[in-house]
């Protein structure tokens, strides 16, 4: 995310410790051990000493706050909370994937982790028609569809049939061509029975995709990806439906459930 504009993840890393100058001394901070360039931040003395960081994380055995024995399940993750203040305890969110573990774990620093609830288009399981879809088509990078494709990998369809509606990553400048690619590889390797590609930069993403064997399809129009869903999927089919939020899925899934007329 945020590429185009900042050119490098190092840049980025630069941009969101400025945030660190806004806070008041002893404001507590909480950080994700596990990502490489925060730990590298840390190591190198970059996060202010006047602060009061909170650590977390899932590999890194050094975060204060860590989750461990993680399973997955229909109703989302379960896993240990252990902190080393605390102590340890049970713990489970309504959401699915590794990732959202991550944030539940930063939640947990605001003790907001007991009313946490997947919001708008954020990996919201849907029942319709007889198909189970993920809508989490509020955003999308390089990063959140690796994310995504890793929890629909395993995620268990009624009938195990899985297919993804995935389109344009927006505002990723000079990698977006190899970015949409590295999706479409990612897709054929989890296990989809088909993947319906939307949007101009998605056609590197079908085709990478159709190369590594999945059933994959470029689609230029909200219309085309409709007419390809409906001819693939029945019920008890599951649909993962993930795009950056300007290529506004959430229409295309509407007219899919019946809901309203495709726009």
């Amino acid at each position: 995310s945020h590429l185009e504009t900042l050119g490098s993840r190092e840049n980025i890393l630069k941009a969101k410790l400025e945030l660190c100058a806004g806070l008041p001394d002893g404001a507590p901070l909480a950080l994700n051990a596990d990502d490489e360039y925060l730990a590298r931040a840390k190591a190198e003395g970059r996060i202010p000493g006047r602060l009061a960081p909170v650590w977390y994380g899932i590999d890194a055995p050094w975060a204060e706050v860590r989750a461990t024995a993680l399973e997955s399940g229909p109703e989302g993750e379960r896993f240990t909370l252990e902190d080393a203040r605390h102590g340890s305890f049970a713990a489970a969110i309504p959401a699915l994937g590794r990732h959202n573990v991550y944030d539940a774990l930063a939640a947990y620093a605001a003790a907001a982790l007991a009313e946490y609830q997947a919001a708008g288009m954020r990996q919201r399981v849907v029942h319709k028609e007889g198909l189970t879809v993920i809508e989490d088509c509020y955003n999308a990078s390089p990063d959140s569809m690796r994310a995504s494709l890793a929890m629909f990998q395993g995620f268990a369809a009624k009938d195990g049939r899985k297919f993804a509606l995935l389109g344009d990553m927006l505002e990723l400048g000079r990698i977006e061509a190899e970015a949409h690619a590295e999706v479409g590889r990612l897709a054929a390797a989890v296990g989809l029975a088909g993947l319906v590609a939307f949007g101009p930069a998605s056609r590197g993403m079908a085709e990478a995709a159709q190369k590594a064997g999945l059933d994959a399809v470029w689609c230029q129009t909200p219309a085309e990806a409709l007419e390809q869903l409906q001819r693939r999927l029945r019920p008890g089919d599951a649909l993962l439906a993930k795009a950056s939020r300007g290529m506004k899925l959430e229409n295309i899934l509407k007219a899919l459930y019946g809901e309203q007329a495709l726009q």
